[in-house]
């Protein structure tokens, strides 16, 4: 669930350079939650029919030059692929200065290789979002580099909250996030396709088999956010002794599954530091491969 963003950024103005689907999700966001002035937002792209989309349904400004676009904003906030960013930071590089604040959604790109392509000092933030965000219920990490104010983190916190929720951690931390919440959804939608394929085999329509296996995890996620309840705790509500359920977990304990998911946890984010340190984004980071 979004969380409430109905304060305004006052006069800020915010480039997207970038709207691809995480990018228009957070469009979709902060216009729907009036974060901005739809005014004082202009999104960038090299497409021009995506900036027609983009301004139709959101009605906001839109360019195909990144350097107009961040001249005229005070926040910039890179929504391109990893791939893509260097050639970015380097075309406006020029025209970064510590008043402007840069956040960053671009996986493995860390804070320090973006500021030492910058021809001067600069305000980034580093922010892993989820794909939930499409739907307003994401979950963003936050990671602060040098010289971040609490009113910077306060504007990046009003933006990703109009998407989900957010959460501050140190940047040591983002390949973990990467490995669970940045992976993760893909780990529920194999559990999804996996409980529908169970239904069928028992015999259940796939239409409603897939809608009780989507259905009953939307609405233990939600009960374990509304109660707060640690899951262990809610886990035992709906087991009972000699009961079906416990059947059915005494059955997953013995597939592995806690097993399997910690380990898928553990395999993504240290994908996500090799993937760092293989320099795929072309700005000749410091740090050596290790492949």
């Amino acid at each position: 669930m979004a969380q409430n963003t109905r304060l305004s950024a006052g006069n800020k103005r915010i480039a997207f350079i970038g709207s691809g689907n995480m990018g228009e999700a957070l469009i979709k966001g902060i216009t729907g939650a009036s974060v901005f002035k739809n005014r004082n937002i202009i999104v960038t792209d090299i497409r021009k029919e995506r900036l027609e989309h983009i301004k139709g349904l959101y009605k906001v400004n839109t360019t195909t030059d990144n350097r107009y676009a961040v001249k005229k904003s005070d926040i910039v906030l890179f929504a391109v692929k990893p791939q893509i960013i260097s050639k970015v930071v380097k075309e406006i590089g020029d025209l970064i200065d510590k008043e402007k604040l840069i956040i960053t959604i671009a996986a493995g790109i860390t804070i320090s290789s973006i500021q030492d392509h910058l021809k001067k000092k600069g305000k980034i933030i580093r922010v892993m979002p989820n794909i939930p965000a499409i739907v307003r219920e994401g979950v963003s990490a936050i990671a602060c580099g040098n010289d971040i104010s609490k009113k910077d983190i306060e504007i990046t916190k009003r933006i990703f909250n109009a998407v989900g929720r957010t959460v501050v951690v140190d940047e040591s931390m983002m390949d973990a996030v990467t490995g669970l919440s940045g992976s993760g959804p893909a780990y529920v939608f194999l559990i999804i396709e996996s409980l529908t394929d169970a239904g069928v085999k028992m015999g259940l329509p796939r239409d409603i088999s897939r809608l009780l296996s989507v259905q009953t995890i939307l609405g233990a996620a939600k009960l374990a956010i509304e109660s707060g309840e640690h899951p262990g705790k809610l886990k035992d509500m709906v087991t009972s002794p000699g009961g079906t359920t416990i059947a059915g977990l005494h059955a997953l304990e013995d597939g592995g599954l806690r097993s399997a998911l910690m380990s898928a946890v553990e395999a993504a984010t240290k994908r996500a530091e090799e993937l760092g340190s293989l320099e795929i984004n072309e700005f000749g980071n410091k740090r050596k491969k290790t492949l």
